[in-house]
């Protein structure tokens, strides 16, 4: 299946360390050969790159690796292709818009029967259930939401029970944000660690590659990130519970929805 990767954080911040690991299992220590791609919100704009190639063997994603873009929210996906073609229509992250915002959404997992579900406002432009889950998704949050909510939680309420019917349909991992919140919710497998001082050492799995986060950060950083497996061998990371929703916000986890079943 595909992997995905997430930061949260209190600072614009460059997520070179962990997606350089991330990359490497696009075809180097992992089978996900398919395509990759990553999704910035940065000073209220959104930015990202695809690509249908290796991350692995990517120029672009050699580029990304090296040059620190400074961001609160990111989402990035490796694919290994097990519904739709190789190409970069089927390549996440996929972005629309809601409320004046751009939501960009990566998923990991494989659904059955899914283009049975309803759709309303949106339409993929690629052929795979991870694009037509998310227009499903975001749909129904239009139709029950036609503006942003005055209260978030009855939102973020409504999200979980959509995850939750998705997740019944299979694997569903999901990464989704607007640029404010950072949600995460977890059918199978999803991990995360958040870094704050006093910062230490890390050492990346998948790469020869170890970090100082004490020279990089001030006392006041907080930094969350979230992948599909842990990306350092020196640290400990949280495993999420199966049908839990978390929303982050500046590094720190916000609101917690856990499964009833």
């Amino acid at each position: 299946m595909c992997e995905l990767l997430g930061m949260s954080a209190n600072v614009p911040t460059d997520i070179c360390f962990s997606f350089t690991g991330f990359l490497h299992r696009g075809g180097g220590t992992g089978p996900h050969r398919d395509g990759w791609g990553i999704a910035f919100y940065e000073e209220g704009g959104y930015r990202d790159f695809r690509d249908p190639h290796p991350s692995v063997d990517s120029p672009i994603a050699r580029l990304i690796r090296d040059y620190p873009i400074k961001s609160n929210v990111v989402i990035s996906h490796i694919r290994q292709a097990n519904v739709g073609t190789i190409r970069l229509a089927n390549t996440h992250p996929f972005t629309r818009e809601m409320w004046g915002r751009p939501w960009g959404y990566a998923h990991n997992g494989q659904l059955a029967a899914w283009q049975s579900l309803p759709l309303s406002y949106y339409r993929p432009v690629g052929d795979t259930d991870s694009e037509y889950a998310f227009c499903f998704l975001m749909g129904e949050l239009r139709q029950r939401f036609p503006d942003p909510p005055d209260d978030p939680d009855a939102m973020w309420q409504v999200l979980h029970e959509l995850c939750e019917r998705l997740r019944h349909l299979g694997v569903f991992n999901l990464l989704l944000s607007d640029g404010r919140y950072l949600y995460a919710y977890c059918a199978t497998k999803l991990v995360h660690i958040t870094r704050r001082a006093p910062f230490g050492k890390a050492s990346l799995s998948d790469a020869e590659l170890s970090v100082d986060f004490v020279e990089h950060t001030t006392p006041d950083d907080v930094v969350s990130v979230l992948a599909t497996e842990p990306l350092t061998d020196n640290e400990q990371w949280t495993q999420m519970a199966p049908g839990e929703l978390l929303v982050w916000q500046d590094g720190e986890i916000q609101r917690r929805l856990t499964s009833l079943n």
